[in-house]
């Protein structure tokens, strides 16, 4: 989905979120909540000190900007900075959030933005307010083998027992009593699951290893996995990151627990394909795949904008 377009999935999760936040703040009036537009610093009773770390600066309410895609629009206007994964600064929140943005078009877990934004941009209240453990363990339950797939492990930042147990201090599952509006949850491969897009190209294209214009010989099943053996043809090397020659001579990829999962672009492999991906333990690891259409704006688009493009230097955790 472009920038600044909004899907009606993203609308209904932020409904329900505000919904929900709305009942958070009532219980909260008891704690003297201030309004976070009339104040640019408020009163956080651990002051300057959290978790066993201690800020140089007061904590502070600020605008959730434009460019911060995973939070922006969420259904508030304001954050805390430190926020609760003890990010500091602004260039700091967005560059460990960008990592997780693929992870919400995945589709793995309908409170997955709640979750991740009330730890990398929570709302602005007296005193910080966490997820409820059961929303952590809800969306890894359902995440986590998603991550997998492209050999990211939950990381320890998200252990669920950090996170209190229910109550009424801490933010609740959205979805848990309303399934019927609750969006699918895709079980498309997850290489496989991803929009024709400039801007989700490149985040695919930033978080690669590699990228590759080449055709496809064979698919097998292995293990579990789904292996994608590579045609001899030449291929036209778009980042050649960690691949080596002998790599493109003899090109194996693997879409990870992929074996029965549906892949509509490996249905017909007459054609040629953009190819990303991560090298694994020595495997290479399928992150996303989009067959070559010559007709796509969005698709000439995006190779047009590889060629000059400097993606982020941060360290990806889920991409």
């Amino acid at each position: 989905m472009a920038l600044g377009q909004k899907s009606p999935r993203l609308a209904l999760t932020q409904g329900f979120f505000s919904l929900a936040l709305g009942l958070l703040l009532f219980s909260l009036l008891l704690f003297t909540i201030v309004d976070a537009d009339e104040y640019d610093y408020y009163n956080w009773q651990a002051d300057n000190f959290h978790n066993g770390r201690f800020y140089t600066k007061q904590p502070q309410c600020v605008d959730i900007p434009a460019d911060l895609r995973l939070c922006h629009n969420v259904g508030y206007k304001k954050m805390r900075l430190p926020n609760l994964l003890d990010h500091e600064t602004m260039p700091e929140v967005k560059q460990q959030a960008s990592s997780w943005v693929p992870l919400l078009a995945k589709r793995c877990h309908a409170d997955t933005q709640v979750f991740l934004c009330s730890l990398f941009a929570p709302v602005c209240l007296d005193r910080p307010i966490y997820p409820c453990r059961s929303l952590c363990e809800a969306v890894r339950d359902s995440c986590a083998p998603v991550m997998e797939t492209y050999g990211f492990p939950w990381p320890e930042m998200l252990n669920c027992d950090k996170f209190p147990i229910d109550n009424d201090l801490c933010i609740p599952m959205q979805f848990a009593a309303n399934h019927v509006t609750q969006p699918p949850v895709s079980n498309v491969c997850p290489p496989c699951d991803n929009e024709m897009k400039a801007d989700n190209i490149m985040e695919h294209y930033c978080a690669s290893d590699f990228a590759l214009k080449m055709k496809i010989k064979e698919v097998k099943k292995e293990k579990g996995d789904r292996k994608l053996i590579a045609a001899q043809k030449k291929k036209k090397v778009l980042k050649q990151g960690v691949l080596r020659k002998k790599d493109l001579k003899k090109l194996t990829l693997y879409i990870k627990n992929g074996a029965n999962c549906p892949c509509s672009q490996l249905e017909n492999l007459g054609s040629n394909f953009l190819i990303m991906g991560r090298k694994v333990d020595q495997q290479l690891l399928l992150m996303s795949i989009h067959k070559w259409d010559k007709k796509s704006k969005e698709l000439k688009f995006a190779i047009k904008y590889m060629k000059s493009h400097q993606c982020p230097t941060y360290h990806s955790v889920f991409q």
